[in-house]
C-alpha cells in the first residue's frame, strides 16, 4: 500500500471548552458517587474513604500532567492508543487501545445497570416484574433488563446524532449534578437529626489505617476514569488543545470534592457502621430518605440520574473514538471508522458499545463490582502507557538522553519527567493491587473470567487484521494515527516499530 492510496478520515471540530470540562467531570462522577458510599465505608470507614479518594485524585493529577502535554502535541482521536504508538509501536498500541476500550465500555454498562438499581429502589412494584433467575443472591427481572437496554439505546442515538448534541447535553446534566450534590450535603448537615459525630470511628475497625486507605486508592483509576475522555475528544476540539490540561485538573478537583461530599452526606445521617451493617440495597438512598424524606430523595434521584446520564454520554463518546482510531489504523475492522452519512459520527463504534454494554444487566447487581475491577485494569494499563510515552518525551536536562519522537523534540522538563515516573509507578501499583492474590483490592474470579473473555476477543480481532496492520509502512501508520505525513526521528530510526 502506498502513502498516496491512503485516505484518513477526520472528525468534525464541534466541542467547546465547557462541554469538554463537563465530559471529564460527568464521566468521572457517574453512578458510583451515589451508589457506592456505603460499600466503600464498609471497606475503609468515612475518613478512610475521603483520604483514599483525595490521594487517588492527587495521583490522577500527576498522571494528568502527561496527558496535558500529549494532548497539546497530538490532538487526535484515540488518545492513549496514539500515544503508545509513538513510544512503543503498533503492537503495544493495540494492547493499550483494546484494554482502554474495555474500561470505557465497562463504565457504560455500569451506568445503565446502576440506573435500574435506582429504579428498583424507588419503584420496586414497577421494576420487580417477570423474574427470570437469581445470580449471587440477586433476583434478575426482565423489566430492569428492558429499561437498561432502552437507556443504552437512547444515549447511543444521541451520540450518533452528533458530538454537538452530546456536548450540550453533558454540560446541562453536569450542572444539575453539581447543584444536586451541594444541596444534599447542605440540607443533611443542617438537619437536627444528623450529627458529625456519626462519622466516628473515621476508619474501619480491625484493620490498619494504611490498609483502609490503600483499599480505596486502588479504585482511584475507576473512580476518576473520565478525565482521560478528554484526549479521546481532542480531534473534535473547537478550541486550542493547550487548554486541555487545565480542564482536566479542574474536572479532577470537582470530582474529588463531590465524592467526598456524598460520603459525608451518607455518613452524618446515622452512625455509619449501623448503615453499613444493615446491608441495604441502596444505602445512600435509604439514609437520605429516612433523614430528608421525599424532598431529599427527589434531589438524590435527580443527581444520580444526571450522574448516570453524564457517564453514559461521556463514555459512549470515548469508546467509539478509540474504536474509530484503531479502525482508522487498520487494526480493527473498517466498519468502526465509518462515519454516518448525515451526522458524520463513528456510529458503528457507538452501536458496538451499546451491544456489549447490554450484556451486563443480565447478571444482576453483583456485575457492578465485577465490572469495576475490569474497568480499573483497563484504564490502569492505559495510564501506564501514556505516562511512559510522556517520560520518553521529557528530559532531565539539555544533555539528557531522550530522543526525538516524530516531530516533537524532547522537552527539558525535569519536574514533569518526575511526574511521569510517579505516574508509571502508580499505574503499576494499581495493576498489582488488582491482580495479586491477597491484596486489599484483588479481583474476584468472575472479573478474571470476564477479563479473559475480553482478551480472547481482542486476540481474534488482532489475528484477523494482523496481516494488513503489520504490512503498513511506518509513514502510513504515522499518517493514519497522528495525522502526519512523515516522521522525523534522529539517531533512533527504529523507535517506532
Amino acid at each position: 500500500m502506498s502513502d498516496k492510496s491512503i485516505k484518513r478520515k477526520q472528525l468534525t471540530k464541534t466541542l467547546k471548552p465547557h462541554w469538554v470540562w463537563a465530559i471529564a467531570l460527568g464521566s468521572s462522577i457517574g453512578w458510583g458517587c451515589f451508589v457506592l458510599p456505603t460499600t466503600w465505608m464498609g471497606q475503609a470507614g468515612p475518613i478512610g474513604v475521603i483520604m483514599g479518594l483525595a490521594i487517588g485524585a492527587a495521583l490522577m493529577m500527576l498522571i494528568a500532567v502527561s496527558y496535558g502535554f500529549l494532548i497539546k502535541h497530538f490532538p487526535v482521536s484515540g488518545g492513549e492508543f496514539a500515544y503508545t504508538f509513538i513510544s512503543l509501536g503498533r503492537v503495544h498500541a493495540f494492547i493499550c487501545g483494546w484494554f482502554l476500550t474495555l474500561g470505557y465500555i465497562c463504565i457504560v454498562a455500569l451506568n445503565a445497570s446502576a440506573f435500574t438499581l435506582m429504579l428498583k429502589f424507588i419503584l420496586p412494584e414497577v421494576i420487580q416484574n417477570v423474574k427470570l433467575y437469581t445470580i449471587a443472591g440477586w433476583d434478575v427481572y426482565l423489566t430492569e433488563i428492558m429499561i437498561a437496554t432502552l437507556i443504552l439505546g437512547l444515549f447511543a442515538f444521541f451520540n450518533i446524532k452528533g458530538t454537538g448534541i452530546s456536548g450540550r447535553l453533558q454540560f446541562v446534566f453536569c450542572t444539575i449534578l453539581v447543584l444536586g450534590v451541594l444541596a444534599l450535603t447542605g440540607i443533611s448537615l443542617a438537619d437536627p437529626v444528623a450529627s458529625i459525630q456519626n462519622i466516628n470511628p473515621g476508619f474501619k475497625p480491625g484493620i490498619t489505617t494504611f490498609s483502609a486507605i490503600i483499599a480505596i486508592v486502588a479504585v482511584a483509576p475507576w473512580a476518576y476514569v473520565g478525565f482521560d475522555n478528554v484526549p479521546q475528544a481532542a480531534e473534535e476540539f473547537h478550541f486550542s488543545s493547550k487548554k486541555a490540561f487545565s480542564l482536566i485538573i479542574l474536572a479532577l478537583l470537582f470530582a474529588a470534592i463531590l465524592y467526598s461530599l456524598m460520603i459525608l452526606t451518607t455518613a452524618v445521617a446515622f452512625p455509619w457502621q449501623e448503615t453499613v451493617n444493615a446491608n441495604y440495597m441502596w444505602g445512600t438512598g435509604t439514609v437520605v430518605f429516612e433523614l430528608l424524606g421525599t424532598t431529599g430523595m427527589l434531589i438524590l434521584v435527580a443527581s444520580l440520574s444526571m450522574g448516570v446520564f453524564t457517564g453514559l454520554n461521556g463514555f459512549y463518546i470515548s469508546s467509539s473514538r478509540v474504536l474509530f482510531a484503531m479502525s482508522r489504523a487498520k487494526v480493527l475492522p473498517d466498519g468502526f471508522s465509518k462515519l454516518h452519512s448525515k451526522f458524520k459520527t463513528p456510529y458503528v463504534g457507538v452501536i458496538f458499545t451499546a451491544i456489549i454494554a447490554a450484556i451486563a444487566p443480565w447478571f444482576g447487581r453483583e456485575v457492578l463490582l465485577w465490572i469495576v475491577d475490569m474497568s480499573s485494569i483497563g484504564v490502569s494499563i492505559a495510564y501506564f502507557y501514556t505516562t511512559y510515552t510522556a517520560y520518553k518525551l521529557f528530559t532531565w536536562s539539555e544533555n539528557g538522553n531522550s530522543q526525538p519522537l516524530h516531530d516533537v523534540k524532547p522537552v527539558v522538563a525535569p519536574m514533569k519527567k518526575a511526574f511521569a515516573v510517579v505516574g508509571m509507578m502508580s499505574s503499576i501499583v494499581f495493576i498489582l493491587l488488582l491482580l495479586v492474590p491477597g491484596s486489599p483490592a484483588f479481583m474476584g474470579i468472575p472479573s478474571l473470567i470476564a477479563l479473559g473473555v475480553w482478551v480472547i476477543l481482542g486476540l481474534l480481532f488482532f489475528v484477523i487484521r494482523k496481516q494488513e496492520f503489520m504490512n503498513l509502512t511506518q509513514n502510513e501508520l504515522v499518517y493514519l494515527i497522528l495525522g502526519k505525513k512523515s516522521i522525523s526521528l534522529k539517531d533512533e530510526p527504529n523507535q517506532i516499530q
